[in-house]
């Protein structure tokens, strides 16, 4: 079928607008006629949004309904990494994101998850050896080497990365990296290995630092973890180094918008609108080697129709010629997926979440921050009771507990601050990176409450209150990461249980279940807990 669109064709190579119409046909553009050079007060033609990190089943939606979601903002393509669930299922967890995946009319471009588990300090449902890796490279899904996590392994040599890193190199696909905080001559030793990107620069200075050294700079905004307005005023000279991801969206925050609120916001922070949309559009495929249009004759049909430059207001969403979203509906018909998960854990009772008082005048505290992964190490004096040390929420000093998900086994108990919990607990199988229960919690009751509802549906998030009365859960029974769902009732439940946990147990942060799933985050530092124990992220090991 053959048909044409006229408006404002936004042309980002030669940083032009002209009026003109977009012929396509069989999938693809035909031909692109100019009709006047002005353009005029009608909508604007460009290519596609791309998301250039990201992890979909931090969405907690499976691969079709991410993309439902998703083409209502103008998103064409993800650049993805499934390591989340690789971490649980291992090469089956893979295989089912790529198959979903193909079931819609969406662009994801899958990486092989490099961090497999992400460290020996942690137990994990999977392992991805080099040679696993390296299978995964010859996939034509596969489109690059995900993040790699183990900096400390690039920089010390370690055999089993690099051998994952120069399969890579002889399938001729990038190299993601992860490198928070590194800096000097060590960050340019690390990118000297191959590494050719990096989504977790915090301050202008570390990215401007590893963008002399040759490395493309994301710039993050997603529910946890926000860096846009930190890195968005480098966009003004390295904007053919930059783009745009999201790493971690939860699905409420997707329903609102996607790559095209970051572009609102560059416009508005005075960044040239024809770099905004070389970040947002054209880098990722030019680096990742994308099968994505680009709004040129030959090319493939992936473009939007906005309503202008300015809010970027999505009208219409192409890919490959279908028109996949119209006027904030999305067009995207997905069916319900089947199930994927790896869950052996028996309900826990409340005496499996006490600590003894053993005359210890200081415990260590983990100190989230609002809007960062990273944290910091406090030490506090222990509230005890009974001779047991319980939360302090006075202090907004919390008990907080990871639960081996894979089999039973000991569970690990620290503290936090910052969650502001007033009353009962939360809990969460997203737990990144190996997806073990976490949870916070005022007192071992409720947190007992909060870990035993997840458990009986074999992943999810939950909430419980002190009395019990308005406790909730979302199940998560794919992989205990994502629902199977249609992805908006995913969203308006996630936003109930979200809302809970702020306006009745109190807590403070803007996003506390995402913020709750890096606490066991242990390649960021500073200190966080794992099911094996507190870890310390600078000595990159167990807490004494």
């Amino acid at each position: 079928m053959e048909f044409s669109i006229k408006g404002n064709v936004t042309d980002i190579f030669n940083k032009i607008i002209f009026y003109g119409e977009v012929v396509v046909g069989d999938g693809k553009i035909k031909s692109i006629n100019k009709i006047g050079e002005e353009k005029i007060d009608e909508k604007f033609i460009l290519p596609g949004f791309i998301d250039s990190h990201v992890h979909i089943e931090s969405s907690m939606l499976v691969p079709s309904e991410f993309a439902r979601l998703a083409v209502v903002h103008g998103t064409v393509a993800t650049v993805s990494d499934p390591h989340e669930i690789a971490n649980v299922c291992g090469m089956a967890g893979v295989e089912f994101m790529i198959a979903n995946g193909k079931t819609v009319h969406f662009k994801f471009n899958f990486g092989a998850p490099s961090c497999v588990p992400a460290t020996i300090f942690e137990t994990a449902g999977a392992a991805l050896n080099a040679a696993d890796v390296d299978v995964l490279l010859q996939k034509q899904e596969i489109k690059y080497l995900s993040e790699m996590m183990n900096f400390p392994g690039v920089l010390h040599g370690d055999e089993e990365v690099m051998k994952k890193i120069a399969s890579a190199k002889k399938y001729n696909k990038p190299v993601d990296g992860h490198a928070p905080g590194l800096r000097g001559e060590t960050a340019k030793n690390y990118i000297a290995a191959g590494i050719s990107t990096d989504h977790e620069c915090f301050t202008a200075e570390e990215a401007l630092d590893k963008l002399q050294y040759g490395m493309q700079i994301l710039i993050r905004e997603g529910s946890a973890a926000k860096n846009f307005e930190a890195l968005i005023e480098l966009m003004h000279g390295h904007a053919d180094n930059m783009m745009f991801c999201s790493d971690d969206k939860h699905p409420d925050s997707l329903v609102e918008g996607h790559i095209d609120l970051l572009c609102k916001r560059a416009v508005a922070k005075g960044i040239d609108v024809f770099k905004v949309l070389q970040a947002a559009c054209i880098n990722p495929v030019l680096h990742y080697k994308l099968e994505v249009g680009l709004l040129r004759a030959g090319d493939a049909a992936d473009f939007i129709v906005v309503e202008d430059l300015t809010h970027f207001r999505t009208l219409q969403t192409y890919i490959d010629g279908v028109l996949v979203a119209d006027r904030g509906k999305s067009l995207i018909n997905a069916e319900k997926a089947g199930l994927i998960n790896q869950f052996d854990c028996a309900e826990k009772v409340e005496a499996n979440f006490s600590i003894n008082d053993n005359g210890a005048k200081e415990i260590f505290v983990i100190e989230a921050m609002e809007g960062q992964l990273i944290t910091n190490k406090l030490t506090a004096t222990p509230k005890v009771v009974n001779h047991q040390i319980v939360s302090d929420a006075a202090n907004d000093i919390l008990k907080i507990v990871v639960v081996n998900r894979y089999k039973n086994a000991p569970i690990a108990i620290s503290f936090v601050k910052n969650f502001g919990l007033q009353q009962g607990a939360i809990a969460s199988t997203v737990a990144h990176d190996s997806h073990n229960i976490i949870a916070v919690g005022v007192d071992d009751e409720s947190i007992c409450r909060a870990v035993n509802l997840v458990i009986k549906e074999q992943g999810g998030v939950s909430a419980v209150t002190f009395n019990g009365c308005n406790d909730m859960v979302l199940g998560l029974p794919v992989a205990g990461l994502m629902s199977n769902d249609d992805g908006y009732t995913v969203a308006a439940n996630y936003t109930a249980i979200d809302t809970m946990v702020k306006e009745i147990l109190g807590s403070t942060l803007a996003a506390p279940f995402m913020t709750l799933s890096f606490m066991a985050l242990l390649v960021i530092p500073h200190l966080k807990l794992s099911d094996l124990g507190l870890f310390d992220g600078d000595r990159f090991g167990f807490v004494g």
